[in-house]
């Protein structure tokens, strides 16, 4: 249930679906497998998994949802090699190379021919969207991915107007201003942790790790013009992270103190713990956010409310 990366966007009109409605209109677009021959499906599931009955679970006025992927398996060697012989095979037997066109064709039936057979891949991706603060959270550490649950949730919505955050000043350059001016936030520190690179597209590369990221060498490496693209944070003394140049949050790390709140819930009471764990996750996800994006200026704070 805790998110371990993030990638958040914002609403720019208020979220104005119910959870009945949001309910309703996942539930016409399950998840179903894959038939023998279909290289992938997307649908949503039960938010809570196994333990859950409704595609969407609400706390706190916080809708938490799910989308499933499935997707075969083919290797593309595999694919390749019984491309060359079919196309060998035509130039032994006609004496001529093969078209572009036939070669397409060829390609088809062999992904058609080894779809029974391939396995699948399935993952799951949890979301949740905060009305009261106009923002949609999403559990992934790729942006491609995060932006086909959004596509997914479009597509059975109608409409999804969202926008990713827009800072005044680009993440890299404020992530550098941290370090060189020391005056990150109130309720952030500064990890053991970074990426800097130097200008240019063949420009070095430095990463470190417990490392003092005020100490002279850093230092160094700053006032050699490299700007800072990774960087370890905390904050609130709730969580810890890896901020990255597009606002990616990746390595989230909820502190114990935060999630032993809800070790007097009966473990036997699954349903319960998990609705007490989601509404503590994303209530302090919400406030997490809200300060985050407060140290960026970022014009997209007229879409936001403070809970």
């Amino acid at each position: 249930m805790w998110f371990k990366n993030l990638y958040f966007f914002a609403f720019t009109r208020p979220f104005e679906w119910s959870e009945q409605d949001l309910e309703k209109h996942l539930s016409e677009h399950l998840f179903t497998p894959c038939g023998s021959t279909e290289l992938a499906h997307f649908g949503w599931v039960n938010a809570l998994g196994k333990h859950g009955s409704t595609c969407v679970h609400s706390a706190n006025g916080n809708f938490l949802i799910c989308a499933r992927k499935e997707e075969k398996i083919l290797p593309a060697p595999v694919i390749k090699d019984q491309l060359e012989e079919k196309v060998n095979q035509l130039e032994q037997d006609q004496g001529r190379g093969a078209t572009k066109k036939e070669k397409e064709q060829f390609k088809e039936d062999i992904i058609f021919e080894l779809l029974p057979r391939a396995f699948s891949r399935i993952t799951d991706t949890h979301a949740y969207i905060s009305p009261a603060n106009n923002i949609i959270v999403i559990n992934s550490s790729s942006r491609g991915k995060a932006e086909d649950l959004l596509a997914l949730l479009r597509k059975v919505l109608g409409t999804l107007p969202v926008t990713s955050f827009d800072p005044d000043v680009a993440a890299d350059e404020t992530m550098t201003d941290w370090l060189t001016e020391n005056n990150l936030g109130g309720n952030f520190q500064l990890g053991m942790e970074a990426e800097l690179n130097a200008l240019g597209d063949d420009g070095a590369v430095v990463r470190v790790k417990n490392q003092d990221l005020q100490s002279e060498e850093m230092k160094a490496h700053l006032d050699a013009d490299k700007y800072v693209v990774k960087l370890a944070l905390e904050w609130d003394e709730s969580l810890s992270f890896i901020l990255c140049d597009d606002l990616a949050i990746k390595r989230l790390k909820f502190y114990d103190v935060l999630q032993e709140q809800n070790d007097d819930i009966d473990s036997d009471d699954i349903i319960a713990k998990l609705d007490a764990d989601f509404a503590l996750m994303s209530g302090e996800l919400n406030r997490f956010i809200i300060e985050l994006i407060a140290e960026f200026s970022m014009k997209t704070t007229d879409y936001l409310t403070k809970d």
